[in-house]
């Protein structure tokens, strides 16, 4: 079913079909007997709990990665189709319009996508009192909700850790859990800051901030899948230091290696991030490759490549305490978290 309908989508803006559909998705959640059922139709059969990061209570390990949700508008509608968890952002100081479009790209060939959205978003403020109400309309709520925070793109990398302070601290009652993001491909200059004394500057700075709080959230760190061994090396090295929460592996990748795509289409698309199938196995090696130089000692969340139960399986097996999906969720549709969980 979801098959044609997705031939149908695909003939359309992949940034239209996106919002188009999440808000047909919220209008159809607004009728609680609609909503019912959409729950009933998603959310997995059982419950597989996953407990990590200072005791937070995962429902089930299938998330939905940032970027997909950015300005928490969908809550409600991804909770219905069984997401463990949404990671909400990458959010920014200030709100910022992003990159032209068009910014984001489907390669149904390779079961990929390219993107180059710039962290488009509404800003701190507006995301804080949307989660705001969220946490008050839904007391109740089992699902975890993650912060993605980044920088805005006219703030220069010496002044990046004031950004990352500024979404903390606004978005700290109302998210569960810290993404710093500094692995995104699509705002320039971002990525140096994932050199260690930049990153120790950023993490230490939000930790000594997050520490005397009544109630500490973890921080996580994501991480670019073209990093090189002894840069990865550099990272595990400073989240053993800082004794920071864990690790998301793995961002979009530049590299455009082994496509199917044509050369010709590739060059008209232009720079991106690459998402998908294509970065299964980079993920997948990076995952282990930190779980066995820790021990395991650092919990790691895996992204890159799942669309099936057999790909979260593999992400599991390899070290990782819980998997987000967003390419396969655009390619398999909204039953793939059942289907994930159904067979793990």
């Amino acid at each position: 079913m979801y098959k044609l309908l997705r031939s149908i989508l695909f003939l359309f803006s992949p940034e239209w079909v996106h919002y188009s559909s999440m808000n047909l998705l919220k209008l159809a959640c607004s009728i609680g007997f609609k909503r019912r059922f959409l729950k009933w139709c998603f959310s997995p059969p059982s419950s597989f709990p996953v407990t990590i990061f200072l005791g937070l209570n995962f429902k089930n390990p299938v998330g939905l990665g940032a970027g997909f949700d950015k300005n928490a508008r969908y809550l409600r509608e991804l909770e219905c189709l069984g997401f463990g968890f949404v990671e909400i952002g990458t959010v920014t100081p200030l709100p910022q319009a992003g990159n032209e479009k068009p910014r984001l790209f489907r390669l149904p060939k390779d079961k990929a996508l390219i993107n180059r959205m710039g962290f488009n978003n509404e800003g701190v403020e507006v995301v804080t009192i949307r989660l705001k109400e969220w946490k008050e309309k839904k007391s109740n709520s089992k699902l975890i909700i993650g912060g993605n925070i980044g920088k805005n793109k006219v703030t220069p990398n010496e002044e990046a850790w004031k950004d990352y302070e500024i979404c903390f601290k606004k978005l700290h009652p109302y998210v569960d859990y810290f993404v710093v993001n500094v692995s995104s491909p699509n705002t320039p200059g971002l990525r140096e800051l994932q050199e260690k004394d930049a990153l120790k500057k950023i993490l230490t700075h939000l930790q000594e901030i997050n520490k005397p709080l009544d109630q500490p959230k973890p921080i996580l760190l994501k991480i670019a899948p073209d990093l090189t061994k002894e840069q990865i090396d550099d990272v595990i090295d400073l989240a053993i230091e800082i004794k920071l929460d864990g690790l998301v592996a793995a961002n979009t990748t530049i590299s455009r290696e082994q496509l199917t795509t044509t050369k010709s289409k590739l060059e008209i698309i232009g720079a991106g991030g690459l998402s998908g199938l294509p970065l299964q196995k980079r993920s997948t090696e990076i995952v282990k490759y930190i779980s066995e130089r820790t021990n395991g000692q650092i919990p790691v969340i895996a992204s890159g490549g799942i669309f099936t139960t057999n790909d979260a399986k593999e992400k599991l097996n390899a070290g990782a305490s819980l998997v987000q999906v967003w390419t396969g969720f655009v390619y398999e549709g909204p039953a793939i978290v059942k289907r994930i969980c159904k067979n793990l």
